[in-house]
């Protein structure tokens, strides 16, 4: 076979790809610091987005290890093997920013829908997650505040009291699992205890409208909470 398939690549499987091949040349030895987002994204011609989620890959493969008011410094030389596995997660993933679209789109008229049709069960199920998510965000435990914070969201989409919004629903929160997103969430969203305790908080407005039964606040605080972690993403 003469040639190969050309395949569409992601600007940011691109940009990780440069950057690995930087450090593979020895631009950036072990231990170094990289160059700023805002450098990196200049350099590149590329959105600052676009490298967050570039390294936050690179994070999740441990190529490349984040440390908070300092920036990012490489923690090994990968070889073949691990550009290549880095490149491949972000090709199989949804893009971090297509996950917030498509929740943002999504999840602020289920928040509204559970509020018109909620019942005690739910409540206790959602207030019993919410409690979870305080105690972990004030411990700085982000492991185990990210699956309270999925368990809540996955409880909203079965409450939905409609099996096809749930089947829609359940496997866009799923995507709270993917290491590209988790590791963008853990870096940028929620960084330290006091972003945990502003989106505990924006959780807890959303559930006092939905015991109240105020579908129109449901809708508006879970519209802010994708808002606000959209901004973030695009600063």
């Amino acid at each position: 076979m003469a040639f190969e398939k050309v395949r569409p690549r992601k600007v940011t499987a691109i940009a990780a790809e440069q950057i690995v091949e930087a450090i593979q040349r020895g631009d950036y030895p072990v231990g170094s610091k990289l160059p700023s987002e805002f450098e990196l994204a200049e350099q590149m011609g590329v959105s600052r987005p676009s490298i967050r989620e570039a390294l936050s890959a690179l994070q999740a493969m441990e190529i490349v290890e984040s440390r908070p008011g300092s920036g990012n410094f490489v923690l090994c030389l990968p070889s073949s093997a691990e550009e290549d596995d880095t490149l491949h997660l972000i090709e199989s993933e949804a893009g971090c920013r297509e996950v917030m679209d498509a929740r943002q789109t999504l999840e602020p008229p289920v928040a509204a829908l559970v509020a018109a049709n909620h019942t005690s069960a739910i409540l206790d199920s959602l207030r019993e997650t919410l409690a979870r998510m305080s105690a972990h965000a004030e411990r700085d435990d982000f492991e185990s505040y990210f699956d309270a914070d999925k368990a809540f969201h996955v409880t909203l989409a079965e409450a939905a009291g409609n099996p096809l919004v749930t089947a829609a629903l359940s496997p866009l929160v799923g995507t709270m699992e993917q290491k590209v997103y988790r590791e963008f969430t853990r870096h940028y969203y929620l960084k330290n205890v006091s972003d945990l305790r502003l989106v505990v908080g924006l959780h807890e407005e959303i559930l006092d409208a939905i015991a109240s039964g105020d579908a129109e606040t449901a809708f508006a605080k879970m519209v802010e909470h994708w808002t606000r972690m959209r901004a973030i993403w695009e600063a």
